[in-house]
């Protein structure tokens, strides 16, 4: 008798609309383009804040370090998406989702009123550093988080398509970027920018959280953490429901292996593309700020354009074909579109929209495709863990590693480097199964 109300009080409380499930793909996508604007707001800006906040002594060792900053963040990722992966999976995904957001704008707020290294020294480049330490642990949380959520509201046959969302935000936040970025640049001089302009975009994303946090608390529970919910009472009462068999610890080692390789060529292609092209053109090729930071914008815009439909195709063929498509296409395309980049804005501008037209793909897919890799209950723990590796080992250091290898006179090295990756992608979604459609709580 005990258990009874416990089952009538989840099935009331996972009750849903599908206009509320609309909203709260809104409100998650909300707050997920201002997560993913004020972590590449710092990217957009890297050679102002290595000015600021390091060295001026050296400009090269300046860059460098404030990239290293930048995968410093991402190393912290992991353990965010674990930490969060394990309280997503035990308290709901919205609790996360609200956390992450507070921790993500507070990290901003930081960045955008601390002193430089002229006024504290070394204490500048240690605040900067906490600062990036803290967003990171909040995005490993909101990355996967949002992924689940997102892919568990979705009605099944369209899971790809409304999957998509979760990477429009990501181009969507990185755009938004880079746009205050060209407007900010465009309206102050070199001068008035390196001093205090570059503060601008996380003063402003601190400010914008707020409204996202207002959507963010209006958001419906997801009905599959829910059901997990009624799984377990329904299997303690008398009538004995038996829950689907759980993963094995073999079979959730090899779907975590698998989804790091899968991921590795993606994300790695994707920070090339959105994080540091605009800073290679910039350092290495003359080009202009402004120039540079317009070219990414447009050539993001099509790439975000084109990510709805390689999730609605996803629905129609499938997952696995896709991103294999994308491994050969970046093998074929990414050595020679690195070449094409020179001082002239059009160079950066067709090369990155190629590019990003490619990565798309894959992006597209990976909300559904990650969430149909793992079951309910550690759902967000597989992929906070799994992903969050990934990015931080492949995505992170992109940008370090890429700037490195040019200051030894050796570039295209880089492009071998996400060649491999992205074989690498190939190989593990061909030893994938297909998951298209199925349902979340057989996973």
């Amino acid at each position: 008798m005990s258990t009874q109300p416990t089952i009538t009080a989840v099935s009331e409380r996972s009750a849903t609309t599908p206009a509320s499930r609309r909203r709260s793909l809104v409100a998650s996508t909300v707050g997920n383009v201002l997560e993913w604007y004020e972590w590449s707001a710092y990217a957009v800006f890297a050679p102002f804040i290595a000015a600021a906040m390091f060295d001026p002594g050296d400009p090269v060792s300046a860059l460098l370090a404030t990239l290293a900053v930048f995968a410093v963040g991402f190393l912290m990722r992991p353990l965010g998406g674990i930490v969060f992966g394990r309280i997503s999976d035990r308290a709901g995904r919205k609790f996360v989702l609200i956390t992450t957001m507070l921790m993500m704008a507070g990290g901003s707020l930081v960045i955008g009123l601390m002193p430089t290294y002229d006024t504290v020294g070394v204490w500048a480049s240690v605040i900067l550093l906490l600062a990036r330490m803290t967003q990171g642990f909040a995005h490993g949380g909101e990355s996967a988080t949002a992924n689940t959520y997102v892919a568990e509201i979705a009605p099944p046959h369209r899971r790809g398509l409304w999957g998509s969302i979760v990477f429009v935000a990501i181009f969507a936040g990185s755009v938004l970027a880079y746009t205050v970025g060209g407007a900010v640049s465009a309206v102050l001089d070199k001068g008035a920018l390196t001093e205090w302009g570059w503060r601008i975009p996380f003063i402003l994303g601190a400010f914008l959280a707020l409204a996202a946090l207002y959507l963010r608390k209006g958001m419906d529970e997801s009905e599959v953490f829910h059901d997990k919910d009624d799984d377990a009472a329904r299997a303690a009462s008398p009538a004995q429901v038996t829950p689907p068999a759980p993963l094995s610890r073999k079979q959730l080692v090899r779907s975590i292996l698998l989804v790091i390789a899968m991921t590795s060529g993606i994300t790695a292609s994707h920070y090339t593309w959105t994080s540091y092209a605009s800073t290679y053109a910039i350092t290495q090729r003359g080009m202009p700020a402004s120039a540079a930071y317009w070219s990414s914008v447009a050539a993001q815009l099509i790439g975000l354009i084109s990510l709805p439909f390689w999730g609605w195709l996803s629905d129609k063929i499938g997952r696995r074909p896709l991103i294999i498509g994308f491994a050969v296409l970046m093998i074929l395309f990414q050595l020679p579109l690195t070449g094409m980049i020179t001082s002239a804005p059009w160079t950066l501008l067709v090369a990155a929209s190629l590019a990003l037209l490619i990565v798309a793909i894959p992006g597209a897919l990976l909300s559904s495709t990650l969430s149909e890799s793992f079951p309910t209950r550690v759902r967000t723990q597989g992929i906070g863990f799994a992903y969050s590796v990934s990015v931080a080992g492949f995505g992170g250091s992109a940008p370090y590693l890429n700037a490195q290898l040019i200051e030894w006179d050796a570039g295209w090295m880089f492009s071998v480097y996400i060649m491999v990756l992205c074989a690498c992608t190939a190989v593990a979604v061909w030893l994938m199964p297909e998951t298209k459609g199925i349902d979340l709580k057989d996973a």
